[in-house]
């Protein structure tokens, strides 16, 4: 198997205040590049890329009843690692055929940077969240 992945493109945050978690990471010298909603169950969440250098950091504020089970956590967490890829096809059929637990039934598509990105996730053998990404 010949898997081309370019570099990490960002770490999932989930996050419950993205203003006061904004103010957080630009205090560490990263600037929102990019900011965004998103529908899920019913409800609007929140986005931001944040970015200092190479690295970026996506913080997300689910829509309030996702928010209930972020404040349960006292440590934090890391929700997913993303991959940046060239083909989000060619890497979702190659990583499909090779038999890895994808979690989507395709790629999905989000409107976020310019043109957006489509996306798809896997789940590793401990249930980690990793992520394959292209930005449009």
């Amino acid at each position: 198997m010949t898997l081309k992945i370019n570099r990490l493109q960002h770490i999932g945050l989930p996050i419950t205040n993205l203003p006061a978690s904004q103010a957080f990471y630009e205090k560490l010298g990263f600037a929102a590049v990019m900011r965004a909603g998103f529908d899920h169950e019913g409800g609007r969440g929140q986005v931001a890329m944040m970015q200092r250098g190479d690295i970026i950091i996506e913080l997300y504020q689910m829509p309030e009843p996702e928010l209930s089970r972020v404040r349960q956590r006292s440590d934090g967490r890391i929700d997913h690692i993303a991959f940046d890829v060239d083909d989000i096809e060619e890497t979702y059929a190659l990583l499909k055929s090779e038999g890895f637990a994808i979690v989507e039934a395709q790629p999905m598509f989000l409107n976020f940077w310019k043109k957006g990105c489509r996306y798809f996730n896997m789940l590793g053998p401990d249930g980690e969240r990793l992520e394959f990404c292209q930005i449009l």
